[in-house]
């Protein structure tokens, strides 16, 4: 699933059920920053599991990941 050319210089990994493209070799943090997320206001479901958010900056992203993302949303009366 790694669209990594002889450069190195894109990832293809699934997002939310689509194949999108990003820097290789980040961590968890960064790809959610790179694709625009809060980090605060996410739960990460990484390949099958919710990824603790403790993990998120040491978790290193390769081309076979598949993320869920899911945005809290406050509110309430």
């Amino acid at each position: 699933m790694s669209e990594a050319n002889g450069a190195g210089d894109t990832l293809t990994i699934q997002l939310n059920g689509e194949a999108r493209t990003c820097p290789p070799r980040l961590p968890l943090l960064e790809v959610l920053l790179h694709f625009g997320y809060e980090p605060r206001l996410v739960v990460v479901e990484f390949n099958g599991e919710i990824l603790p958010r403790s993990a998120w900056a040491e978790q290193v992203v390769g081309g076979d990941a598949v993320l869920e993302v899911v945005t809290i949303v406050g509110g309430g009366s």
